[in-house]
């Protein structure tokens, strides 16, 4: 297949990276599905509708992800915790699956930047490096604000009425979560980082902030969608952030193209378009389609910033 530049495909990524040319991308920015409950459910827009509509009207504070049913919560026996494990095999060989294609269409020195959870995220890590990706770093995404997750346990035996509730005043089942992983993979140099940028135009990362400091693994303060954009997605990273991460991951070039192969909203798409770059999206969901290409022509338009 010929690769069309600035062009959405839909369809399968697995299916779609083993038919575009190898060697073909400069740099891939992307979002996929997180661990939520992988085994027998298909990532598409009505399986995520059916978790968030089942928390919709619920007392849960976060209504916008994903939600599963059997792993998140439940008795912590013997089973849960194969079932669990089971779970994270799947998604695993499942990230190795387009992983494989990706190491494929990708140039050598290509920066490939991955988000996910804190928890899943070694997951996908020892996916791509089983596929052949190098890891440079993980970087932190820290959000604006994050929520307490998990069992307060003071609350929960107040409800049982338990005589000792008040002396687990402050205990929780889990951390206050204010951040996202990105998980920062290469694909091999040639040799060395200057013979691989003369031969492929990518390798090394732009570190020099405009204020002249040196750019850390951390990012912060890089803000949501715009006040005027509104669109039925449930994960949408903000314009800022990915705008970031290109303009450090790879130079500007008419041969470099910003590959995203789940491309939901299509934030990468816009923020490729946005500083001058060729990007090739795919997204498997049909529905997010619209989304992406009113994105892309408001972009064009002048409409958000």
């Amino acid at each position: 297949m010929e690769l069309e530049k600035n062009k959405i495909y839909n369809g399968d990524c697995i299916e779609l990276l083993n038919q575009f040319p190898a060697d073909s991308i400069a740099c891939v920015i992307t979002d996929p599905p997180y661990n939520y409950e992988f085994i027998g459910h298909k990532w598409d827009d009505d399986e995520v509708k059916r978790r968030t509509e089942r928390i919709k009207d619920s007392s849960t504070m976060v209504k916008n992800i994903p939600y599963g049913s059997g792993l998140s919560g439940g008795v912590r026996n013997k089973r849960w915790y194969e079932k669990n494990r089971k779970n994270d095999l799947e998604y695993m060989a499942w990230c190795e699956e387009w992983g494989k294609g990706l190491f494929r269409v990708c140039k050598a020195g290509s920066p490939v930047a991955v988000f996910n959870s804190n928890r899943s995220i070694a997951h996908v890590q020892i996916a791509l490096e089983k596929c052949g990706f190098y890891t440079r770093d993980i970087l932190v995404y820290r959000r604006n604000s994050g929520i307490p997750k998990g069992l307060n346990l003071q609350g929960k035996l107040e409800k049982l009425e338990h005589p000792d509730a008040d002396k687990w005043e402050g205990w929780h089942s889990a951390f206050r979560n204010e951040w996202e992983a990105v998980l920062l993979v290469q694909k091999p140099l040639i040799n060395n980082y200057w013979e691989t940028i003369q031969e492929t135009g990518v390798g090394v990362f732009k570190t020099a902030n405009k204020d002249g400091s040196f750019q850390s693994n951390i990012l912060e303060n890089l803000y949501s969608k715009g006040k005027d954009e509104k669109f039925d997605h449930c994960t949408v990273k903000p314009l800022g952030l990915i705008r970031k991460l290109i303009d450090t991951l790879v130079p500007l070039s008419e041969s470099n193209i910003i590959l995203d192969p789940f491309s939901g909203s299509g934030t990468t798409l816009v923020a490729a378009k946005d500083l001058g770059f060729n990007y090739v999206g795919i997204e498997i969901e049909k529905n997010y389609i619209p989304i992406i290409e009113s994105r892309l022509n408001n972009f064009a338009l002048g409409l958000f910033s």
